[in-house]
């Protein structure tokens, strides 16, 4: 197979998008034109706006995060939300677009440092392609397999949607009729905190700080952890330590509405966009992980949009909800009916969790060996 090298550059001229930028973050999924990031949200919403939208005709480009070097394949009309990325226009008499877009995913940079990486470094990176007919026929070779782990993928993602709708059937019958009288978690609690409102300051190692990313309904999921300084630590955890049994609330953002435990064995501080309760002898910390978790909390959280468009609860009102008033020997009693029934749940969730991870690493695979010419 002949191949040519070129700079990335030769590839994929760039533009600023600065024209393209969304004058305002009131979204709306009725609305016509996506608002996209290179990230892996991508799609942040839609927009009115009928200005400054990417022209078709000079569709398929990629989009590029100046900072953190993820890049996205786009083929509609779009608009985007911030300068710090660049619109990469594809040179086709060279590439094919879905070609350098796979070839991209496989480059991994050192991108710690803060600075915008396509001018400096990226864009001066050299690699081999070959003709455009060799391309094709390792873009069809990958999406043809692409195509039959996106069809697991669905199929787990359904198995998944499935026992979480058994999940909450068992919720709404345990705590179905348990008490007409209430309390807030506030009155139940003896502590309750909020987490720091700054984004922590991530390092390579050193002590755990968790991400909403890592909450599951019932457990922490910690198959992949975040570390910040010793300092760092000191300053999330000046108001108060959290320790094992204490609850974790995902208050905003994609996750929602999620309680889970912290477990034994582990020192974490708080990142963001979550709360930590503190029971003692009047609730079970169980029993109320399980009644956050069920709908007659996560159906009727009160959802407003902030600057960014971010679907959130107050924490006022997360103070106010209110719990069931039933003795500590009856809330061990619900708690021992959820756990069983919920086990089985559990173990089918952290199975699906780690198929999806490892059809994510699958995807690596391919793309490694399509581009080493291995891929037969």
């Amino acid at each position: 197979m002949e191949l040519k090298e070129y700079t990335l550059d030769e590839l994929l001229p760039y533009e600023q998008p600065t024209k393209y930028i969304v004058e305002s973050t009131k979204y709306d999924d009725s609305y016509e034109t996506p608002v996209l990031t290179a990230g892996k949200s991508f799609i942040l919403g839609y927009t009115d706006e009928k200005d400054g939208i990417f022209e078709k005709d000079r569709l398929p480009v990629l989009i590029f995060d100046d900072f953190t070097t993820a890049s996205q394949f786009v083929n509609f009309p779009f608009k985007v939300k911030s300068s710090a990325m660049k619109i990469l226009n594809v040179n086709t008499e060279l590439v094919l677009p879905k070609y350098i877009y796979y070839r991209m995913q496989i480059i991994q940079i050192d991108h710690d440092t803060h600075k915008r990486y396509w001018i400096q470094h990226y864009s001066k990176i050299k690699i081999s392609i070959p003709s455009i007919d060799e391309q094709a026929k390792i873009v069809e070779k990958i999406e043809e397999i692409f195509s039959q782990i996106d069809a697991g993928i669905k199929n787990l993602k359904k198995t998944k949607e499935q026992v979480e709708i058994y999940r909450q059937s068992v919720l709404v019958s345990a705590f179905k009729e348990v008490s007409d009288k209430t309390e807030t978690i506030e009155n139940l609690c003896e502590s309750i905190v909020d987490c720091p409102h700054s984004t922590p300051k991530w390092s390579e190692e050193g002590r755990l700080c968790l991400r909403t990313s890592n909450f599951k309904r019932g457990y922490l999921d910690l198959s992949e952890k975040s570390y910040v300084t010793s300092e760092v630590y000191d300053e999330r955890t000046a108001r108060l330590m959290p320790k094992t049994g204490d609850v974790l609330y995902s208050r905003e953002g994609s996750i929602l509405g999620i309680a889970c435990i912290i477990p034994k064995g582990i020192e974490p501080c708080l990142g963001q966009r979550m709360m930590l309760f503190r029971t003692g002898k009047k609730i079970n910390n169980l029993f109320l992980m399980h009644y956050l978790n069920s709908p007659i909390v996560t159906n009727h959280v009160i959802v407003s949009k902030g600057g960014t468009g971010s679907p959130h609860i107050n924490v006022g009102d997360i103070k106010k909800f209110r719990i069931p008033l039933i003795s500590y020997d009856n809330q061990l009693n619900i708690v021992k009916f959820i756990d069983e029934k919920l086990s089985v749940c559990d173990q089918i969730d952290k199975t699906i969790d780690n198929a999806l991870i490892q059809a994510e690493a699958l995807r690596q695979s391919v793309l490694k060996k399509a581009f080493e010419g291995r891929l037969v």
